[in-house]
């Protein structure tokens, strides 16, 4: 069970960790120093080494969370609200991110490799507004994951 805990919350560290990392720290950065065509190409870049890390982590979400619901809880009938809420939320998480990589991340690379460099800024932009939410859910999860049980 030990294992589950610890694979379960590095998998959602990393995830949550790196959605705060992009959205707080390298999007206002890039914005000061690249201009739109350089910066779309290092988000497409970026997202495509960070969607690698997030397709891992939703496995393994998935697998552990799954894992200890059934040999800690008994099913979901054992499990407490707040372990209703954490699988409600990251489920809904795990749609967005299904979405961003299949539509707006799907057209970014095609702007990017086509040097359309209006349709690439306008799907960084959709992407962002996307990863601005599941980082509002993702932080939510965190709370409701770590201190639910308390409440």
């Amino acid at each position: 069970m030990s294992l589950f805990v610890a694979l379960h919350t590095l998998a959602a560290v990393i995830w949550v960790g790196g959605m705060f990392f992009a959205y707080m720290a390298l999007r206002p950065a890039a914005g000061k120093v690249l201009d739109p065509g350089p910066r779309s190409v290092l988000w497409c870049h970026t997202l495509a080494v960070f969607f690698r890390w997030v397709w891992g982590c939703v496995i393994v979400l998935l697998v552990t969370g799954y894992g200890m619901i059934g040999a800690y809880f008994g099913g979901m009938a054992g499990a407490g609200w707040h372990i209703h809420a954490m699988q409600g939320l990251g489920l809904l998480m795990m749609l967005l991110f299904l979405h961003i990589y299949f539509a707006p991340y799907r057209r970014l690379k095609k702007a990017v490799q086509s040097n359309d460099t209006d349709e690439a800024v306008r799907r960084v932009g959709q992407i962002r507004m996307f990863v601005g939410v599941n980082l509002v859910l993702g932080l939510l999860v965190v709370v409701i994951g770590s201190a639910g049980r308390y409440v």
